[in-house]
């Protein structure tokens, strides 16, 4: 468990600079982005491990991290499942988790105090969200560690709604080992209910 000065928090989703800037306007914010990152951390997972190291030396209310080093990992589990003319099996999950573990053993980082997803709000006769990594498997482990933003596109919609959220965290347990919640995921179902007593009974991974 991280003791640190600040509530860490990953934003999962597709912020547009204005949402961004608007939120780092914010006097009980600080946002960090992965191009603060050290020039020795390289990739993805290096740049956004980074990212929360710096986090964690921050003194504010909220640290607003905008880079997480599960990216990857949700990524590729969300194309598992993606119906398309070539469905995508679990080899792409499983290097992407791997490397992730692999950092996490490391120490190269831990896991924030939240994940905040910002998910747009579909409109009228709008298509169903596809599965997402956040708000299925890892919002199945620990329900409060995950608050979504559901909002229209404009920025600052989105700002006002990750603040909104920022204020709203609940407490409730700390996260599992990381090797848990990857087993989690091979097992979740994306088409059952986080928490549900379906939601580990289905999987597309032997």
């Amino acid at each position: 468990m991280r003791h640190n000065p600040s509530t860490v928090v990953v934003l999962a989703g597709q912020p547009g600079e204005q949402a961004l800037s608007a939120v780092g306007r914010s006097l009980n914010v600080v946002l960090v982005r992965p191009r603060d990152a050290g020039p020795e951390d390289t990739g993805e997972i290096g740049a956004a491990a980074a990212a929360l190291r710096r986090a964690a030396g921050i003194t504010a209310p909220y640290v607003l991290v905008a880079a997480d080093p599960l990216g990857a990992v949700a990524e590729a589990w969300r194309d598992m499942w993606a119906v398309t003319a070539q469905p995508r099996g679990s080899d792409e999950f499983e290097l992407r988790a791997a490397q992730a573990l692999a950092a996490w053993r490391a120490r190269q980082f831990e896991l924030p105090d939240y994940y905040l997803v910002l998910a747009e709000q579909p409109g009228p006769g709008g298509d169903a969200a596809p599965p997402d990594f956040y708000l299925g498997p890892l919002r199945s482990v620990r329900p409060n560690r995950v608050a979504v933003a559901a909002t229209p596109a404009e920025p600052a919609a989105q700002a006002a709604a990750v603040l909104a959220e920022l204020g709203g965290l609940r407490h409730g347990p700390w996260w599992p080992s990381l090797e848990d919640i990857v087993a989690a995921a091979r097992g979740f179902y994306p088409g059952a209910l986080a928490g549900s007593p379906a939601a580990g009974q289905g999987t597309l991974l032997g």
